[in-house]
């Protein structure tokens, strides 16, 4: 029996699950660092001793290295459990309900450290909690990605439900970049006079509330009467291997992961970039961040009416040209001739549109790849093609940061910041690269 098409009720349901596994996953991104490693003058304490390992990188990144490659390596393993599950409720959404509490109760746990103080133990305490956090909502991320391909039937659905989920996973960051605001509202209304003890309240609270996002489209979607995939019964390593077979796979793997490489390396400078090649405090991140998210919501109609008319493909090779001109306007940050806010304000805008194509077509391109492999082999695989994606994606992330670490001995201060600028010049042959691969990939339009 052919599966229903989702109502717009049901899209929106299922973007719900982007938006709760977004608020967690930004919480550690953006939150963490701040967190156990903290500026002067913020009322939080030092948590982690801040000593160099071979002069380069420090425990913290060390550990967030740590807990990234154990992730990665995880990712395979529940993809093919996913994919070769007999449940009667389905293959997905049971995972995805075992998922969320763990989830929910590792990343509250990272911020609760054993020492009120620089320890080494709460270098180990945030290794654990950070590796089993993200085991718990990589249970829940991979099926629910997987979900996409076997719920929307071509290609304009696609992009549609990657639309929804795109807009989700952007609400997710904004909540989670309102941490220190809403632990300002703690301790003004509760009278809470310890800052960790505020941070704490909020992040519990944004926890469960990411929790309650990702219940809704558990409760809301019977997965088998949306989706009529059937188990796949290929071992892991096989299922791996046949994976890699797909051609198109291959370039559209190896272009993310470098994409993901130069985005990592400009995400980690981004407050450096403020700071020290604009001389503005820090505050103005906000503000940047906030212009960027508002402007690249205004492109997603335009991004799914071209992406009918002219395909995704050249408009993700738009993307990664556009991208590679924003990082060369990194290595010009502070020497425009314009004022250094009109400076930042221009580098969020021209990221608005690249941010927009590359939040919403890749996941509607895996989508048809994986589809495509099923009609060719006979076997539904969704969950394995996501799983390998973010696989390499968390691999080309954890060598974003290493190799931004690497370009901070060249210089991150004020006067000598060739280091910094050298970020904007590695993005932009990484984005370039990616647009060469990705051209090679071919794309299969909609009979």
């Amino acid at each position: 029996m052919p599966a229903a098409k989702l109502t717009l009720g049901k899209e929106l349901a299922y973007a719900c699950g982007m938006v709760g596994w977004s608020i967690m996953t930004n919480l550690v991104i953006v939150v963490m660092h701040y967190f156990y490693l903290p500026p002067s003058n913020t009322g939080l304490v030092q948590l982690i001793p801040q000593l160099l390992i071979f002069n380069v990188v420090n425990i913290l990144s060390v550990v967030d290295v740590s807990g990234r490659l154990v992730d990665a390596f995880y990712d395979p393993i529940i993809a093919s459990l996913s994919d070769r599950s007999n449940s009667r409720k389905g293959r997905r959404i049971p995972f995805m309900k075992w998922a969320l509490v763990p989830a929910v109760f590792f990343c509250c746990l990272i911020f609760y450290p054993p020492v009120h103080g620089v320890s080494t133990n709460n270098a180990i305490w945030l290794g654990v909690t950070m590796a089993l956090f993200f085991m718990g909502i990589t249970t829940y991320i991979i099926p629910y990605n997987a979900l996409l391909p076997e719920m929307a039937e071509n290609s304009a659905e696609k992009v549609k439900l990657s639309s929804f989920q795109q807009a989700g996973f952007v609400l997710g960051i904004i909540l989670a970049a309102l941490v220190n605001n809403d632990a300002d509202l703690v301790q003004h209304i509760f009278h809470v006079t310890d800052r960790i003890t505020a941070m704490q309240y909020t992040i519990w609270s944004l926890c469960i509330l990411a929790g309650l996002f990702m219940l809704i489209p558990i409760l809301a979607i019977d997965e088998r009467k949306y989706t009529a995939s059937k188990p796949a019964h290929r071992p892991i390593m096989q299922a791996i291997r046949q994976t890699f077979k797909n051609r198109n796979f291959k370039y559209y793997l190896v272009s993310d992961f470098t994409f993901y490489i130069s985005l990592s390396i400009v995400s980690s400078g981004l407050l450096y970039f403020v700071k020290v090649l604009l001389d503005q405090p820090e505050s103005i991140g906000g503000e940047l961040m906030g212009a960027m998210v508002g402007c690249s919501l205004l492109f997603y109609p335009l991004i799914n009416y071209l992406s009918k008319k002219i395909g995704k493909k050249p408009l993700v090779l738009i993307a990664f040209g556009m991208q590679s001109l924003v990082f060369v306007l990194i290595f010009f940050l502070g020497k425009l001739p314009m004022s250094p806010p009109a400076q930042g304000f221009l580098l969020s805008i021209s990221t608005a549109f690249p941010l927009a194509a590359l939040g919403i077509l890749p996941n509607a391109i895996l989508a048809e790849i994986a589809q495509i492999d099923a009609k060719e082999t006979g076997e539904n695989r969704e969950g394995m093609f996501f799983a390998v994606k973010y696989f390499f994606v968390k691999l080309g992330q954890t060598f974003g940061f290493a190799l931004f670490a690497f370009l901070t001995i060249y210089g991150i201060n004020r006067g000598h910041d060739f280091g910094l600028r050298l970020n904007g010049i590695c993005g932009c042959i990484l984005c370039l690269a990616a647009l060469l691969f990705f051209s090679r990939f071919k794309e299969e339009k909609d009979k």
